[in-house]
């Protein structure tokens, strides 16, 4: 096994030798392990990106022979995570086979359909339309790839000629053409006419490059990617400006996060006026670099070259015209401002769709913006959940480098409106969208829930999540919380330190969310103390820290996420964790018994004030709550049982068999009760729902 002795800049994860002994000669092992570390590093290549390849020989099961198989990133695959399952194993010869039956580029629909003919292994996953570009050409490992970099030469004005500059004759060259079987045939004609040539750059595209091992091919693909982004650094240098120079400074850092936080709920409410969306903000030094240029104003309306990027991003982003020091206090007033904008965006991507269709195209999709940029602020996308949108940021970003490039080496270029078009509504684009798994009950909401470092809250984030939301916990114990928070996906949820009796620590949670998903759409306050003492042993500490926590944090967590609601125009759930406790009257229990009675009226006064916004306002009561609860580590457990004269460790028991049920309730019990308002009764507000087993004397009547 060969060890790498040149010192890559270009790349963040290096072939490690060790990893690759231990996988044998398993060339498909290889060839996986060859996929992850390329599809790791994001300027190589992006989330779903590219594609890679590699040849065996198998053992045909009908007849015995030896036959050679090609193994290729399935449909809809990401390099980076790829695994077994994600890829589909091809008889290379019968995929050859299809150039006798091809019929032209009016034919290359119906050959991604005979794809599935040439399928050798019975578990592949679908094979993409990408197939016969590494099928037609005879290498054992095969990257197509979309470096920054590459595409920059790609998308350069003279790309050819550059490619000659930078390769010699090393290097192919094809220009742009849409993904499919004849671009495979383009490929296999330059090899020929090019022998010896180490790999082929597509124009406006991207990059093929191979090996005869898995390594082989590794090394190839840096050391292309290399060459090119040596020559884009020598380019830059020479002309000594980027982006023809800064136009504006950028705000200091804290003071782009309140501005993000600021309109992120306006631009999410904008961007959400057909389906609600989820939101992303990046302020990056690459972001920044771009956004504050004075070439931004000719570069952004261009739109990006590779379809990669903008079947991710739009065409184009949309630009406001806002100052960075626009103060964005006045809500209604920055609304009337951005408003035109948009419309303006929507008419125009109309006007798009409509020059470009054809007879046959899909209906057009969601005319909003996808990529937002807000000059000496920063770069926000929105999509229909966080991975989209995250990912559409980086795409945008990768979009940003290549202009980069582009402009440096001699002028950047990007696709013919109407080469991108057949690209975005190309029917099997669109049948892809259309194989979609159908989305959740809570998908695109985000919900901040208070005491969800553990307990009942914890046991609410874990259904929200289940059921399709992103969800911010929030707690005052940062340990339980980071704890908690490592239990979900990436992209689910984020966390935030919180003090419930603190309006500005609440201010700050609200602003975690709104910087991470875009906004807040549920908010369940499940934060509680419980104080269990006799009428004389209740001090003003026990009655002031019960109110402070249930009563007033219940305030102000409705105050503020109604002025986010607001500005999102999208309505919105709250929900209170109250208890049985605030309808029945019951011994050494009236500080934290009036709490919930409290927490309960206000509920309703609530759901009266914001129902013309949308908002419903609900209770959901517990009772019993004692195996996973948070309350019932401590004196709560042992005040209650001394007052029913039962021990502790009766407790569950005790409750139980006091319902009508006669049933254990548990924080998933609860969770379920907050699911049922937010996910199932969207027309139910000012309710209270028992959780508590049936216990008669809490009926509410």
């Amino acid at each position: 096994m060969k060890t790498i002795t040149k010192n890559f800049k270009y790349v963040d994860y290096l072939w490690d030798e060790s990893k690759a002994l231990a996988l044998g000669d398993n060339q498909v092992d290889l060839f996986l392990y060859r996929s992850n570390i390329l599809g790791a590093d994001l300027r190589i290549t992006n989330y779903g990106g590219g594609n890679t390849s590699c040849k065996t020989i198998e053992t045909d099961p009908l007849t015995n022979e030896d036959v050679e198989v090609m193994w290729v990133k399935g449909s809809g695959g990401d390099i980076g995570t790829l695994k077994r399952s994600g890829i589909a194993g091809l008889y290379t010869k019968r995929l050859r086979d299809l150039k006798n039956v091809y019929q032209g580029l009016h034919d290359e629909d119906r050959m991604v359909g005979l794809f599935n003919h040439c399928i050798y292994d019975l578990d592949s996953k679908a094979p993409s339309i990408d197939t016969p570009l590494h099928g037609l050409l005879p290498f054992a490992h095969i990257d197509h790839l979309h470096p920054d970099a590459l595409i920059a030469v790609a998308a350069a004005k003279d790309s050819e000629q550059v490619t000659k500059e930078i390769w010699g004759d090393t290097m192919g060259w094809v220009p742009w053409q849409r993904p499919g079987f004849d671009l495979g045939l383009q490929l296999e004609k330059c090899l020929a006419d090019n022998p010896g040539i180490r790999g082929i750059v597509l124009g406006s595209h991207g990059l093929f490059t191979w090996g005869d091992t898995s390594y082989e091919c590794y090394m190839n693909s840096l050391e292309v990617i290399e060459m090119a982004s040596e020559y884009i650094d020598k380019k830059i240098k020479e002309k000594g400006l980027v982006f023809g120079g800064q136009k504006i400074e950028s705000l200091p850092k804290a003071d782009r996060l309140e501005k993000a936080a600021q309109i992120m709920p306006l631009l999410r409410g904008l961007c959400s006026s057909e389906n609600r969306m989820i939101g992303h903000f990046s302020d990056t030094d690459v972001v920044m670099e771009y956004i504050n240029s004075n070439d931004l104003e000719r570069l952004a309306p261009m739109g990006t070259s590779c379809p990669d990027h903008f079947l991710r991003t739009k065409i184009q982003p949309l630009v406001l015209s806002l100052d960075k020091n626009e103060d964005l206090s006045d809500a209604d007033a920055i609304l009337k401002k951005l408003e035109p904008a948009f419309e303006a965006y929507r008419q125009e991507y109309a006007d798009y769709y409509n020059t470009c269709k054809r007879d046959n195209s899909p209906a057009m999709r969601d005319a909003n913006p996808v990529i937002i940029i807000y000059p000496g602020v920063g770069m926000f996308s929105f999509a229909k959940n966080k991975q989209t949108t995250r990912v559409a940021s980086e795409f945008y970003i990768n979009a940003i480098n290549v202009m980069r490039g582009a402009e440096a080496i001699t002028e950047y270029t990007s696709l013919p409106r109407q080469e991108a078009f057949d690209i975005e509504y190309w029917l099997l684009e669109e049948a892809k969208l259309q194989r979609m798994p159908k989305e959740k009950p809570l998908s695109r909401r985000v919900a901040l829930i208070t005491g969800a470092g553990g307990g009942i809250g914890k046991a609410i984030a874990d259904k929200l999540a289940a059921e399709g939301a992103n969800v911010v916990l929030t707690d005052i114990n940062e340990d339980a919380l980071e704890e908690a928070n490592g239990t979900y996906a990436r992209d689910v949820s984020t966390y935030a330190t919180c003090d419930v009796t603190n309006t500005e620590s609440i201010e700050s949670a609200y602003k975690k969310a709104i910087i991470e998903f875009g906004g807040v759409d549920i908010v369940v306050h499940s934060a509680g103390l419980a104080i269990s003492k006799p009428l004389l042993d209740t001090t003003d500490k026990d009655w002031n820290i019960l109110q402070s926590i249930l009563v007033k944090g219940q305030f102000d967590l409705a105050k503020q996420f109604s002025a986010i609601t607001r500005k999102q125009g999208l309505g919105g759930d709250y929900i209170a964790i109250a208890s049985k406790n605030g309808l029945v009257a019951g011994p050494n229990n009236v500080a934290y018994g009036t709490a919930k009675a409290a927490q309960q009226h206000m509920v309703r006064l609530l759901a009266a004030e914001l129902a013309k916004d949308k908002v419903r306002v609900n209770t959901v009561n517990p009772d019993g709550v004692i195996v996973g609860s948070k309350i019932w580590e401590g004196a709560w457990a042992e005040g209650r049982a001394k007052a029913n004269g039962i021990t502790v460790e009766e407790l569950p028991a005790f409750y139980a068999k006091r319902n009508l049920l006669n049933e254990i309730i548990t924080p998933d019990d609860i969770a379920n009760g907050v699911f049922s308002f937010v996910g199932l009764l969207d027309k139910s507000t000012g309710n209270i729902l028992n959780v508590d087993g049936g216990m008669a004397n809490a009926f509410v009547r």
